[in-house]
This record gives C-alpha cells, sequence and structure tokens, in this order.
C-alpha cells in the first residue's frame, strides 16, 4: 500500500566526513526498505545550528557527540548512539620530509603552512586543536605557535568551495594553501584517491587524537526515519561505513 509523500522520505542531516560512507547506506537502505532518503552534508556544527533554528531533518549524524546530545538535551531528538570512530591523520604534500616521529617538528617549521578545519564550526576543527594542546605537553610552547599558524581552511561558512568532484582537503594542499593538513584518516584516504603524490602521515601518540560520531532521530520524525537510523547501526550499515575506513562505534 502506498505511503504519504511525508512518511516515506527520510531527510538525513550529517557530516562531510560522511558523505561517500553515508551516501551508500543511503542507497542500500533504500534499495532494501523501498524508502527516499535526502541527504545534507556539511560541518555538524552548522547542521546543529540550522536544526535547532527550525531546519527539517529527521536523522542527524555528528562527527562528534556533543552537537546530537545539546539537540537531545534541548528536546529535539532521543537518544544518542555512538556509530562509529575516526581520528586524525596529516595529508601532506609531496616532497615535504615528515614522518609520525617528526611530524610535530615539521608543523612548527616557520616557513610550513598548517591547515586545519574550522572549530566550533567543524568537529575536525575542534580535534585538531585538541592536537595542539597535546602538544604542548612534548615541546613547550607549541600550543600558540600552532594555533597561531593554522589556516583554517574548511567548515565556515564562508570557507572556499573546491572544484565539484574535488576533496577539500587534498586541493587545499595542491593549490598550496596547505603544506599539512589535519583532517580525518578517512578524508586522507579520499584525498588520496585524486591526489596519488600527496602522503598520509598519522599522528604519533602524543598527538593522536580520536574522533567519536554521534547518531540521532528527531522527535516527530517518520517511522523510516528511525528505520534509516537502526540500518545505519546494523552489521550492513555498519560494513560499508568500515569500506570507507571508519571504525566501529561499540
Amino acid at each position: 500500500m502506498a505511503v504519504s509523500a511525508s512518511a516515506d522520505t527520510v531527510t538525513l542531516y550529517a557530516a562531510g566526513s560522511l558523505r561517500g560512507a553515508l551516501s551508500d547506506v543511503a542507497k542500500a537502505y533504500e534499495a532494501k526498505s523501498g524508502h527516499k532518503v535526502e541527504t545534507k552534508f556539511g560541518p555538524s556544527g552548522l547542521l546543529r545550528r540550522e536544526i535547532a533554528g527550525g531546519a527539517k531533518a529527521d536523522v542527524f549524524a555528528s562527527a562528534n557527540m556533543t552537537h546530537p546530545q545539546a539537540l537531545h538535551e534541548a528536546g529535539n531528538t532521543g537518544p544518542v548512539t555512538r556509530f562509529a570512530r575516526n581520528k586524525l591523520c596529516a595529508l601532506v604534500k609531496p616532497g615535504l620530509d615528515v614522518t609520525s616521529e617528526t611530524l610535530l617538528a615539521g608543523m612548527l617549521e616557520p616557513g610550513v603552512k598548517v591547515g586545519t578545519s574550522t572549530p566550533k564550526a567543524d568537529p575536525s576543527g575542534d580535534y585538531a586543536f585538541e592536537s595542539f594542546a597535546k602538544a604542548e605537553a612534548v615541546r613547550p610552547g607549541a600550543k600558540a605557535t600552532l594555533e597561531q599558524k593554522a589556516q583554517k581552511l574548511t567548515g565556515a561558512k564562508d570557507s572556499a568551495t573546491p572544484p565539484k568532484g574535488r576533496i577539500a582537503y587534498g586541493w587545499h594542499v595542491d593549490e598550496g594553501r596547505a603544506d599539512i593538513f589535519l583532517t580525518y584518516c578517512t578524508n586522507v584516504l579520499a584525498a588520496k584517491k585524486q591526489y596519488a603524490a600527496q602522503q598520509m602521515v598519522e599522528l604519533p601518540d602524543s598527538l593522536s587524537v580520536g574522533a567519536e560520531y554521534g547518531l540521532a532521530v528527531m522527535n516527530g520524525a517518520p517511522a523510516p526515519g528511525q528505520q534509516l537510523a537502526d540500518f545505519i547501526l546494523s552489521p550492513d550499515g555498519q560494513k560499508i561505513l568500515a569500506s570507507y575506513g571508519f571504525a566501529s562505534g561499540k
């Protein structure tokens, strides 16, 4: 029996770092359920503000737990579930000799440009600045130096938009706006598919920062909204996330 359009379509707001993975999850859910999924991807902090301001969303998948939890505490969503994990890596321009062991020294070099996303608007930026704070214990003064050097190139409403189909992080490095870009390891993997000569460098344990991704269903969402959330958490959904480099949220 046909259902109404409002109950047949699920609106998913999700972190930009989930674009590839959750686009595939949405397609798999559509094929399995017959329901349609409309997606909007962007910086989690900006999406949270849109939802709080009345934007129509049924499911919110954030790159941290904080933003969906804030909506939950405001009475906008059901419980928040951690559904994936990620961590930071460094995307490094070709030819720059940097390893995990020398990454901090490389970022502190006066002539090296360090790129991040925008804190508060995008959790990736918050995680990068968390890594800068950890650097203080390794080299006193590093935190202030890195925070001052950081070029906040993505995640804000006025951030430069890459050409269609281009991964922003690889594009910024390719264009010379950053020599070392701190972002999610999944983003680095995606960038390297487009810019093979760029390097992926893992952060050393002393600077390592993990990212926890939170999922919430909006109060009043149609039944397929909860079904989509359940599918993201299911073995099939988790398998797709894993194929993009995300670790389980369990």
